[in-house]
């Protein structure tokens, strides 16, 4: 069964005509379906086919009626119920409108590669499926408008394709008459006037042809107001200058225009994916693709290689054009009179003004199926009259911008290569023998290079043209940051003079705020930390044109809801070589940094150990004030450290370097309660030994005192008691010498735990409560809060807990709180006191939740899971323990989770699972040998022991 939509409605069973459907709706309905033949059509877009804008309230009921009539039509199987509508199952050969498209698209290509003939001959065969106006008898409006008139259009577009074969065939004499009743027909379209002149000039007939203009321009004047366009006016001067130009002037070869591939072209294979995947159907819309990145990021190349991986899609041709001549910009109007030649337009015909120009680059390419690579846009505009309108063209466009406000267009980000990609490039331009017998050195090589193609592409070259050197030669070189980018240049190809380019083409304001921000060596930054560098207002419109000119990339929103962008590592360098030069040393851009990071950081720190020594407030809250603090500013203030936790590290080495050394101690001592709170080790020991060296050439021996206490805390957590204890006695030391009684007493304290963690429990009872005596006496809120906890943790006391519980309410410090309730949780554990034992863990679980700290969370789960365990509930005991496992190995808490092993184990046994036991075990007797651990591993040796009984093999 066939249907027909290009005239009335028809229905054909082999060569039978069946009757159409009677009613006027069945008629709307039926062709509804078939213009989306293969597709579910909604009840919506069927019910407005049918009734228009306005339907009865009936109208879903009545449709199914009429499909069940159309059903006896044309058969049950073919109108099919699907989610949400219905479907026609019929293929495009079914249906005359969809064989018309494809023998267009066929004639397209046959008359691309230079079969005319034949061409023309499919044009007349598809032009023969037509029997009257598209959808002649479908009352409906809506189809109307959104389908007829585009069959009709398109009809009109391929009747004057196949005019123009015709007329490139030398058969000016036989479409004469057709070409008169097509203008007559459609009297403003300029195509079919120019067409008729062309045939009658060719025809000798040069008089009618200028008669031909005449009534065209005066047709166009009294209906329009609008001169003929370049295309007509071009038809009219090449009669008067007794030229043939236009449909078989002359054998024009498809243009290949695109840059030769580069035959070391390596990896971006997600990209040219994407690209291929976009790549529009023949006949179908065009495709605008913009490829944006940082400058050096291979973003032409790309566009080449698909390009040329493309061709053959695209018989048209392929156009290129370069936006930018060096520092200058091409405008579109140089740009389009380029194309208009490479698509055949003689040298006197391009049209002098822009606009005649895009109209008659449109006009050509409007036939064609075209593949443009636009390459380096500046912006939107100049980009916009270069695009080929005509149906299946593709264009890439390269920008260091994402041009954002370029219509109907798709955009890809270029970022740099991956490692692996990245050596494979160096090899592919050096040679590969040579960075297989250095891997180690073509790694540097490629990290130094930061992945930027440009950059390696160079690095390469260089090493090419060396035989001599050593691939560890070369890195050395660019291991030096002050010589990196000179090393980076061969030939014609530098870094720094891409970066430049770039750089030249800011406003003052933003190349302020680029250089500035070379004095960081964070990869990334938030506005606040730039609007204190920038020294001016609209610190994120200029972050934003920064973005838009490939110097910085937009990473998207933090944990803490703020933008952040970072730079590749060679902007980095750049920057802070035009700082220099422009401004300076680095140390009066940091300096005022370092003045709104310290004060944000002391406040985010303050948050999180409230009334603590040396964060400069050391004042407790009042109970109504607790009362009164909301939840969210306490876990915001980890969240925003956790956000700007590189940025505040990296900060600590450039204030150090640039000679700001209070700066320096100060933030890396005011980080050390958050690098605790989530086990942060690495950057806890990298910012204490710069900050202590900073202490310590500056003089500052408080500084130095703080960041030795705090040592002290990072090596008792890590199992390191000598060296925590050689640390505290050493700050010890220094607070004595400055007199500082109330630091003494906190270095004291954490002697104490050191003690404890030593097994010398009745050393530690003592120093712990000297402490408390000595906070009592200062008035030190905090300290007391802390004693008392830890006190009565080796007391086993309850009251002393519950005291230490009631003064961290008083300072309002949720987190001490939390601390608090696990002792007294285990307190009641050991004591057998179960249900005060769950009340408690869940009680701090509970409060660590709230406050989004994992880490105490995790420990509470362990908690409740040896709850569990004593309740006579395994099953639960061990599900909770593997919640908190997951934490701990998320954070990398080597020792958390080794003690969490424990618990699942004992888990297992309780439920007989020795074999599992067992092998848990294991793994926990492993990390704790691993971790220097006494305790844990004969934990684990007990355990082990338990779990060989229970096998039977004890003796």
């Amino acid at each position: 069964m066939r249907f027909g939509l290009l005239g009335p409605l028809q229905i054909l069973d082999g060569d039978r005509i069946l009757a159409p459907p009677g009613p006027a709706k069945h008629r709307a309905l039926l062709a509804a379906l078939l213009l989306r033949a293969g597709h579910v059509v909604t009840l919506d877009r069927l019910v407005t086919a049918v009734w228009g804008e306005n339907p009865p309230a009936s109208a879903e009921q009545v449709l199914r009626v009429y499909v069940s009539a159309l059903r006896r039509l044309v058969g049950a199987e073919t109108i099919r119920t699907a989610p949400g509508g219905y479907l026609i199952a019929v293929t495009p050969d079914q249906v005359d409108a969809y064989r018309f498209d494809r023998m267009v698209e066929r004639a397209r290509r046959g008359r691309e590669a230079g079969r005319a003939a034949e061409a023309a001959d499919e044009l007349r065969a598809a032009l023969g499926l037509w029997r009257g106006p598209a959808l002649a008898d479908v009352d409906s409006g809506e189809l109307r408008r959104t389908h007829a008139v585009r069959l009709e259009e398109l009809r009109l577009g391929a009747t004057e394709e196949r005019i123009d074969l015709d007329l490139a065939l030398g058969r000016h004499g036989e479409v004469v008459g057709e070409l008169r009743a097509l203008v007559a027909a459609y009297p403003l379209r300029e195509r079919a006037w120019g067409q008729l002149i062309l045939a009658l000039h060719r025809g000798g007939r040069r008089s009618e042809a200028l008669t031909a203009y005449q009534d065209a321009r005066r047709l166009l004047v009294e209906e329009l107001g609008l001169e003929p366009g370049p295309e007509l006016r071009a038809a009219h001067d090449s009669v008067l200058a007794g030229e043939s130009w236009g449909p078989g002037a002359r054998t024009q070869e498809a243009p290949h225009e695109t840059p030769p591939d580069i035959a070391d072209f390596t990896g971006r294979t997600q990209v040219l994916s994407w690209i291929a995947g976009e790549v529009p159907a023949a006949g179908g819309a065009p495709v605008h693709l913009v490829l944006h990145g940082p400058a050096g990021s291979g973003k032409s190349a790309v566009a080449v290689h698909a390009a040329t991986l493309l061709g053959a899609e695209f018989p048209g041709g392929r156009l290129y054009a370069a936006l930018r001549t060096g520092d200058r910009r091409v405008g579109a109007g140089a740009v389009l009179e380029d194309l208009l030649r490479s698509l055949g337009c003689p040298e006197g015909a391009v049209p002098a003004g822009i606009e005649d120009r895009v109209r008659l680059y449109r006009s050509m390419v409007a036939t064609r199926r075209l593949l443009v690579v636009l390459d380096d846009a500046a912006d939107e505009a100049q980009v916009r009259p270069l695009l080929p309108t005509g149906p299946g063209c593709l264009t890439l466009v390269t920008s260091r911008s994402p041009l954002y406000g370029l219509e109907a267009s798709r955009a890809f980000e270029l970022g740099v290569l991956d490692p692996a990609e990245s050596v494979e490039m160096l090899a592919r331009v050096a040679g590969e023998p040579r960075v297989r017998a250095e891997p180690r050195a073509a790694r540097r090589i490629a990290e130094l290079c930061g992945g930027l193609p440009l950059a390696l592409r160079i690095a390469g070259s260089r090493l090419a043209r060396r035989p001599g050197w050593t691939l560890e030669h070369l890195a050395g070189r660019l291991g030096d940051e002050r010589v990196r980018l000179d090393e980076l240049a061969a030939g014609d190809l530098a870094v720094r003079s891409s970066l430049g380019l770039g750089y030249r083409g800011l406003a003052a304001e933003e190349q302020r705020l680029l250089r500035r921000l070379g004095a960081l060596s964070a990869p990334d930054v938030a506005p606040w930390a730039a609007a204190a560098m920038s020294g001016g207002p609209r610190v994120d419109r200029i972050l934003e044109e920064l973005a838009g000119a490939g110097l910085l990339q937009a990473r998207g929103l933090d944990d803490a809801g703020q933008e952040r962008y970072g730079r590749h590592d060679l902007t980095r360098l750049y920057a802070a070589e035009r700082l220099a030069e422009e401004e300076g040393a680095a140390a009066g851009v940091l300096a005022v940094l370092a003045r709104e990071v310290l004060e944000r950081v002391r406040r985010a720190r303050a948050l999180l150990l409230p009334a603590e020594p040396g964060t400069g407030r050391t004042l407790a809250r009042t109970a109504e004030q607790s009362a009164a603090m909301e939840m969210t500013h306490l876990r915001e203030s980890a969240r925003w450290l956790a956000a700007e936790r590189g940025f505040l590290v990296a900060a600590v080495a450039d204030f150090h370097r640039a000679g700001l050394a209070e700066a320096a101690w100060r933030l890396a001592f005011y980080l050390t309660p958050f690098f605790e709170l989530r086990a942060h080790h690495e950057d806890w020991h990298a910012t204490s030994r710069v900050g202590l060296e900073a202490a310590r050439l500056a003089g500052h021996r408080h500084g130095e005192a703080l960041l030795l206490r705090a040592l002290g805390d990072l090596y008792r957590i890590e199992g390191r008691l000598d060296d925590a204890a050689r640390a505290l006695q050493t700050a010890l030391s220094h607070f004595r010498d400055l007199a500082d009684r109330a630091e003494e007493a906190r270095a004291r304290y954490r002697l104490g735990l050191v003690l404890l963690a030593q097994d010398r429990p009745a050393e530690a009872e003592r120093s712990l409560a000297e402490c408390l005596a000595a906070f009592e006496s200062a008035g030190d809120v905090r300290g007391r809060a802390d004693a008392l906890r830890s006190l009565g943790s080796v007391r086993r006391a309850e009251d002393l807990l519950t005291a230490g519980l009631d003064a961290y309410r008083e300072l309002g410090d949720p987190r001490g709180q939390a601390a608090a309730l696990r002792e007294l949780a285990l307190l009641h554990l050991d004591r057998r006191r179960l249900p005060a034992a769950r009340d408690c863990a869940e009680r701090a679980l509970r409060v660590d939740r709230r406050l989004g700290d994992r880490l105490p969370e995790a420990s509470d789960l362990v908690l409740l899971a040896r709850v569990a365990r004593a309740e006579g509930l395994p099953v639960a005991a061990r599900a909770g323990a593997a919640e908190a496992l997951a934490i701990f190995k998320e954070y990398g808490d080597r020792r958390g989770a080794a003690h969490t092993l424990l618990v699942m184990a004992g888990a297992d046994l309780d439920i007989d699972e020795v074999d599992g036991a067992s092998a848990v075990i294991s793994r926990a007797a492993e990390a704790f040998d691993t971790l220097g651990d006494r305790h844990g591993s004969a934990e684990a040796a007990e355990l082990a022991r338990e779990a060989r009984r229970r096998r039977g093999l004890w003796s």
